[in-house]
């Protein structure tokens, strides 16, 4: 789906839900902003820096730096356990073995899985396994975290419980930017945005 025009402003420690149905544009529109697409024309300022036109491998260490990630499907590694998965970004960065370590036993007390460091995937639930993909996606300490429906496969009491621990998030500071089609998901962020055939139709501040 090709964007039409799209001009927006996210700010620091904004809780942005990105909203619209299949092949609207708001999966185009998220991995342009995280860095995983470029735009084929206009500019995209992240923290300062027009990144539009930087090339893949400076893009990579980017999304390395700056962004965290949390997917429908977790996207761990299987063979991994959980501390493993989650110091994956640091190893990448060429973070200490040790330090890496501390860094994401840090992060696992933070969403409440101190006590399930060395198990793997398949031995935790749907919500163990998110809370897993949260932590990674916090563990280099990034400007902004894109989750991509993130309860997508969760049932409603786990989703609640995500929700709630991503509020917390926001709460501390943390940008985050959500994209989701159902609008009780998106009605937990301060401001949605409403996409429709690559358009941005509806921009607007909500109580949570």
């Amino acid at each position: 789906m090709a964007l039409a025009n799209v001009s927006l402003q996210i700010e620091k420690n904004e809780f942005v839900a990105i909203m619209g149905s299949s092949g609207s544009g708001k999966s185009t529109l998220m991995n342009i902003l995280g860095c995983l697409d470029q735009q084929t024309s206009g500019q995209y300022w992240l923290d300062g820096q027009e990144v539009g036109c930087f090339d893949d491998t400076t893009l990579s260490a980017i999304r390395n730096r700056h962004i965290g990630f949390i997917f429908q499907t977790f996207h761990l590694l299987p063979r991994m356990t959980a501390v493993q998965n989650v110091m994956l970004p640091l190893r990448y960065s060429g973070v200490d073995t040790a330090l890496a370590r501390e860094r994401a036993r840090q992060m696992l007390e933070l969403v409440g899985l101190g006590h399930r460091m060395e198990h793997k995937p398949f031995e935790m639930s749907g919500g163990q396994r998110q809370r897993v993909a949260i932590a990674r996606a916090l563990v280099n300490q990034p400007k902004v975290i894109f989750a991509d429906e993130p309860t997508g496969n969760l049932d409603s009491r786990t989703s609640e419980e995500i929700l709630g621990l991503l509020r917390a998030l926001h709460r501390e500071g943390q940008t985050i930017v959500m994209v989701t089609h159902e609008p009780e998901i998106a009605a937990h962020a301060q401001r949605i945005i409403r996409m429709n055939d690559g358009a941005v139709v509806e921009d607007r501040l909500c109580a949570v």
